[in-house]
């Protein structure tokens, strides 16, 4: 009796553990409730299924309630032989054509969901963004517009937005769950979807492929913005130079750090020598000090800032940046964060719109 009494205790606890961290979840980043087209249309093909299988569950259970409730032994009735019964078309009938019709229910509006959320007959008439996913990390391409950037992709509010998908390493998947649905990203072909969000905000972005040691931390941002910001910001960064930037002592000496260390093959800090098509070895800097994260997970302190310089494997193990640049003192990181923390190219940022 005791052992059933703790048991029944653990599973209540769980039962209320479960229920509490339910709630714990970010309004940005959840499919339970959709600020675009491609989750709406996702969220209302997870309630018919729900509906539909819980609908069965109901059925069986009361089917077996009142199976156990009708024809159970009373106290004291002698054992009977029922009679068995086998091979009834019309019992065979309808266990057959009833799961065939439940099928149906779900599927007939999954396939044409498929296949609308695929169709990119119209996508030279959009945005359309190249998409590549890196170990762990994302840089968007923008066509047609001559500018680029890493972790943090800008797209104009109700305005339907292609993303042209492909990986410079091993498998990914695009998610940003309050937006959209999600699409492989492979290293072999090119795979599209378009994205189409409500409201202006900042919405997280997933990887939901394992792709290695930090896969959980491959996150990224889709800043939503208005038709009249998204137009300020393209031309914010096309003009953006950063041998321009008018810096203080500290922050120009990091600048001319970053050069010496090599940060520089690496990183693009503008737009000024940008070549369509061309993959970056590391993530473009060009708005660092706009973004909302530090790669991609930390918040943009510089205590996070000189965590993620000083030792970049603490924070992803296994990225490659670990060990591709040259040692630097404590000296030479607050230089370095100086500079890189007035990379800004544009008054349009993600804190604005969290």
């Amino acid at each position: 009796m005791k052992d059933w009494l703790s048991k029944f205790r653990a599973l209540v606890l769980f039962g209320i553990v479960a229920l509490v961290l339910s709630a714990c979840g970010r309004e940005n980043l959840t499919a339970l409730d959709p600020k675009g087209y491609g989750a709406e249309v996702s969220l209302k093909l997870i309630l018919l299924t729900t509906i539909v299988m819980t609908s069965v569950f109901l059925v069986v259970i009361i089917l077996l309630i009142i199976v156990l409730v009708r024809f159970r032994r009373k106290k004291g009735e002698p054992l009977k032989n029922v009679p068995q019964v086998e091979g009834s078309k019309t019992l065979e009938a309808i266990w057959t054509i009833i799961p065939i019709i439940l099928v149906g229910i779900m599927a007939v509006p999954t396939v044409v969901a498929t296949f609308q959320l695929a169709d990119t007959s119209d996508k030279d008439e959009h945005i359309n963004i190249n998409v590549t996913g890196y170990q762990y990390w994302w840089h968007f391409e923008y066509e047609n517009e001559e500018i680029a950037t890493s972790q943090d992709m800008y797209i104009p509010v109700n305005k339907k937005v292609y993303v042209n998908l492909i990986s410079n390493d091993v498998l990914h998947s695009f998610w940003v769950p309050s937006i959209s649905g999600k699409l492989d990203v492979n290293p072999e072909n090119v795979n599209t979807m378009f994205i189409q969000a409500y409201e202006e905000g900042v919405y997280f972005g997933k990887c939901a492929e394992l792709c290695g040691p930090s896969h959980s931390l491959m996150d990224f941002k889709v800043v939503v913005v208005s038709e009249e910001e998204y137009e300020q910001w393209v031309n914010d960064m096309k003009s953006f130079n950063s041998q321009e930037l008018e810096l203080d002592a500290v922050a120009a000496e990091g600048r001319d750090l970053f050069e010496e260390k090599g940060c520089v093959a690496c990183h693009a800090t503008d737009s000024q020598n940008f070549v369509p098509g061309q993959k970056p070895i590391g993530p473009d800097l060009t708005q660092f000090a706009d973004r909302s994260r530090i790669a991609g997970i930390l918040h943009p302190t510089e205590e996070n800032l000189y965590k993620w310089l000083k030792d970049p494997e603490s924070v992803k193990p296994g990225n490659k940046m670990t060990g591709a640049y040259p040692e630097l003192s404590d000296e030479e990181i607050e230089k370095i964060s100086a500079y890189l923390m007035q990379l800004s190219p544009s008054e349009v940022t993600a804190a604005s719109k969290e």
